[in-house]
């Protein structure tokens, strides 16, 4: 299911990329006590009451642009409007109702788009005073917050899912068909592929970057399997031509991961591998889906280069040595061969259930074998561990204190599931919840 998109919208230096932090959980967005700081979108998957969203951080509006770098800001604004499904149309108290605000709440009336109005930076009773001034924009009920402090989060998060359809239950195997997307830059062949896995021109092929506007989907079938294999436009693309386009191809492609089961990332080998590639990357693994990076335009790197080039890919990803690699030249069509069947095996690994008898042996042995170090006088302890029968590949850890769980260990625990039970291609979530005083028997001796 595709996870809603949640865009945060206002003008200048009202606190957007604070707020996307707070709620993120961690230092995500660059906050800077100046106009502007935000220029490019900025998006974050993030959990609320059980609910995955999709956040995104928007520049600031201007009243009145100065720039052609101001006006494609605007035009950004309005495009994050058009594609979220809810809307957070941020002021600040401090300055109170002005007209820049005015103008933005003018263009939001208009979007029949849910609107939650939250009024920041609320840190004091005369702030909390000015609230009510906020109804003369005429959006809802005026929400008093304080992102930097932490105050008024959880009353605008439930607004936010109060606007949202219920969320449909789902079954952790669906054996009907595997969905992909085929994510990436822009101009790394990712139509290309699409073409060639289906062999026709199922999707406009052009060389100039960004030919890919929207998302195709179509149905493919390998060996009696059904594939929905969804093409998805650039995620970020160079050039001057429609700053719109660009966040319109960035949110339909976050869309496509978030709905897919097993995402294509593809790279271009002629540019090794981009931060940008890193960052789509660690984006798919932070929401849990399958992952196969499929290198293309093999062809074009000289042969005494190739083993240098692996070496190098493996060193960028070694947060995710577990993804499968498939080299291949889409144009030539060369090794495409390999992909669908790599990408059925994630898929089924992705499935995969465990008994919580199966999971709580693993973890007592890692326990046993490297005991969690102490913090101060307390130590980690694990009281029971088992998969999460909604959720593919994620497992539930009862902890004394989730507090204790360094990341370091985190990861140990991680790679022992997945030493022992495999996973390929598929990231595991490992959530750690404080246990009960009435919980069962701790699964780790206690050193």
């Amino acid at each position: 299911m595709t996870k809603p998109i949640i865009a945060i919208v206002g003008r200048t230096n009202v606190g957007k990329s604070t707020l996307l932090n707070r709620l993120a959980g961690k230092r995500l967005a660059v906050v800077a006590d100046l106009p502007g700081t935000t220029r490019d979108r900025f998006f974050a998957p993030i959990s609320w009451q059980g609910r995955e969203l999709t956040l995104i951080d928007t520049g600031g509006w201007q009243a009145k642009p100065q720039s052609l770098l101001e006006q494609k800001v605007i035009h950004q604004v309005g495009v994050a409007v058009a594609q979220a499904d809810v809307i957070i149309f941020l002021v600040d108290a401090q300055a109170g109702v002005i007209a820049a605000d005015e103008e933005i709440a003018d263009i939001l009336r208009v979007t029949d788009k849910p609107i939650i109005l939250a009024v920041n930076k609320v840190d004091s009773a005369k702030q909390a005073n000015q609230v009510a001034d906020f109804y003369h924009l005429g959006i809802s009920k005026p929400i008093a917050i304080s992102a930097y402090h932490n105050q008024g989060i959880g009353e605008l998060m439930d607004a936010v899912l109060d606007t949202l359809p219920p969320q449909l239950s789902t079954s952790l195997v669906e054996p009907e068909r595997a969905k992909l997307a085929i994510v990436g830059r822009p101009n790394v062949g990712k139509s290309t592929l699409l073409n060639a896995l289906l062999g026709d021109e199922r999707a406009i092929v052009h060389e100039s970057p960004g030919t890919t506007r929207d998302s195709l989907d179509a149905t493919i079938c390998w060996d009696d399997k059904k594939f929905l294999l969804i093409d998805t436009a650039g995620i970020k693309r160079r050039g001057r031509v429609g700053v719109g386009v660009d966040y319109y191809s960035l949110i339909r492609a976050l869309q496509a991961i978030n709905h897919c089961d097993v995402a294509l990332l593809l790279i271009d080998a002629s540019e090794f591998i981009t931060a940008q590639d890193m960052h789509i990357a660690g984006y798919i693994v932070e929401v849990g889906r399958g992952i196969i990076l499929v290198v293309n335009k093999w062809d074009l790197v000289p042969r005494i280069q190739r083993q240098e080039f692996k070496q190098y890919l493996e060193r960028r990803l070694k947060f995710a040595s577990y993804v499968p690699i498939v080299y291949i030249s889409a144009e030539l069509r060369q090794n495409i061969d390999g992909i669908l069947p790599q990408a059925w095996q994630v898929w089924q690994e992705r499935q995969k259930c465990l008994t919580q008898p199966e999971v709580n042996t693993v973890i007592k042995e890692a326990i046993s074998s490297h005991p969690p170090p102490r913090v101060g006088s307390r130590q980690l302890r694990v009281v029971q561990a088992y998969q999460d029968e909604s959720r593919p590949a994620t497992f539930i850890l009862r902890v004394n204190d989730p507090q204790l769980v360094h990341f370091s260990y985190h990861r140990y625990l991680e790679n022992k599931l997945r030493h022992s039970f495999g996973f390929r291609g598929a990231p595991l979530q490992l959530i750690f919840t404080k246990a009960s005083h009435k919980g069962s028997k701790k699964i780790g001796v206690r050193t």
